[in-house]
């Protein structure tokens, strides 16, 4: 229970350090939460500031998540404690980023700390999830979309894949809904036909 606990801490702390707002500010002295859909994420900063500040938001969410599931499995093996604490870091690093405390609990979407995560608890579920992704972007062409239906397959894919461990499952399901929910906007306008294409057409 302590290793819980004190992987909990850490993961949300690790997980309200925004990529997306440092980095912002760093670019441009202004809050991208101010800019483009609003969204402290790789996909806005892309839009507002462009492929290396993007580029760094990526990098900076993806290690999060590494570092907080890390984290936890360092302290759970120092006390001797099982995986329970790994999979409850995911959960928080991810609570993190979409509720950051030191930045107003207003954060992101969570998609690629919660890809990072994945791949560091399940690599062959992480590369699976990333194919899904990449694919429904392609065909598409919404990131929105292809990060909804991502996340919809990670509880699906542990159920195949990991069915044993009710934990992982339980936890997948919570960083699915997270997903969801805070797509919840972007679903409504795939719904109406008014949500913004990843490339957008020269015509």
């Amino acid at each position: 229970m302590l290793a819980i606990i004190i992987s909990a801490i850490v993961a949300y702390l690790l997980g309200s350090i925004n990529s997306s707002i440092i980095v912002s500010k760093l670019f441009s002295q202004s809050d991208i939460r101010n800019h483009g859909s609003g969204n402290a994420g790789a996909t806005n900063t892309l839009r507002v500031l462009g492929k290396k500040a993007a580029a760094l938001v990526v990098m900076g969410d993806g290690l999060k998540g590494v570092l907080a599931v890390l984290a936890a499995r360092y302290v759970a093996h120092a006390l001797s404690e099982g995986s329970a604490a790994e999979y409850i870091a995911a959960v928080f690093v991810v609570l993190g980023h979409v509720f950051p405390v030191f930045f107003g609990f207003r954060g992101g979407k969570g998609i690629m700390t919660s890809i990072a995560v994945v791949f560091t608890l399940s690599p062959s579920i992480g590369a699976i999830l990333v194919v899904i992704f990449v694919v429904l972007v392609l065909l598409f062409n919404y990131i929105s979309l292809a990060s909804v239906i991502s996340a919809l397959c990670f509880p699906i894919l542990v159920l195949i894949m990991e069915s044993g461990d009710i934990l992982y499952m339980v936890c997948a399901l919570i960083i699915a809904i997270i997903a969801v929910v805070k797509h919840h906007t972007n679903i409504a306008r795939l719904v109406k036909g008014t949500e913004n294409k990843f490339i957008k057409s020269r015509k």
